[in-house]
């Protein structure tokens, strides 16, 4: 009797949490339908092909790969001194180092472009070094988020990797940068992937920071997520949602790679 009645309650209890994740899912899927459905598949087509929407597709994907080429320049040997060095008060550089991903994209914003007010700001400007309003405030403010990214990414990465291998190889005779190099590297490699995915894909839906900085220029700093602010906001829904889709279009498949390169093993 006993047996029976904990059968009752956990069967209860797995159909009740069940429920609760399969609606959450139903909500997501939903919104994605209602974003596919709610334009006329002419005036979606039209959207696609307009100039508009070429050019911010384009500046998109050269922005954010410039930014994620940065981010890796950055953050493979930075999350490999994180991983494998010990560095005095470890607590302060780590809360450092995720201030950017838990600030408010906005915050960060402001602060780049503060930062462009002090005399390190002018004395870059000055000698022709210019963020505000161009196209290399896009990237800027897509790097100081992403890159933060990445170097978590990367270095739980380095972390999967037991530091023996490097032991053994250096006990062979490799150097330490010849260890890293020929032994972590490799091993780490479809983590550090899937890190710098993701890291795209971050880049690629960054707004507040961009549009602080960068400002809101057609066809000149319109990235996707400019185009759907800008659309949205004089009423050409089919352009604004043609953007969206693009941008569910990347999340979807950056997500799907991420997770097939083991991915979910590295963020955590």
């Amino acid at each position: 009797m006993r047996a029976s009645q904990a059968a009752k309650k956990e069967l209860f209890f797995q159909t009740s949490t069940s429920s609760l994740l399969f609606l959450y899912l139903a909500f997501i899927l939903a919104l994605l339908i209602a974003d596919a459905l709610y334009p006329k598949p002419g005036d979606l087509l039209k959207a696609f092909r307009s100039d508009e929407m070429l050019f911010a597709i384009k500046l998109s994907l050269i922005t954010s790969l410039a930014t994620t080429f940065f981010s890796a320049i950055i953050a493979i040997p930075s999350a490999y001194a994180l991983s494998r060095y010990r560095f005095p008060f470890p607590t302060l550089w780590d809360t450092i180092l995720d201030m950017p991903i838990v600030l408010p994209p906005l915050v960060a914003g402001i602060s780049i472009l503060v930062f462009f007010g002090t005399p390190i700001g002018r004395w870059l400007e000055g000698i022709g070094i210019r963020f505000v309003h161009t196209v290399y405030g896009i990237v800027l403010a897509q790097f100081t988020i992403a890159a933060a990214f990445a170097v978590r990414a990367c270095k739980a990465a380095f972390d999967d990797v037991d530091p023996r291998y490097e032991d053994v190889a250096r006990s062979l005779g490799c150097s330490r940068p010849l260890a890293f190099w020929k032994v972590t590297l490799p091993l780490a490699k479809n983590g550090i992937i899937a890190g710098l995915i993701m890291t795209w894909a971050r880049a690629m839906g960054e707004f507040a920071p961009i549009i602080i900085v960068a400002g809101a220029t057609p066809f000149k700093t319109e990235v996707l997520s400019i185009a759907i602010f800008m659309n949205l906001s004089i009423g050409r829904i089919e352009i604004a949602l043609a953007a969206t889709l693009v941008l569910v279009f990347i999340a979807f498949f950056t997500l799907l790679l991420f997770k097939l390169l083991g991915g979910k093993l590295y963020l955590r």
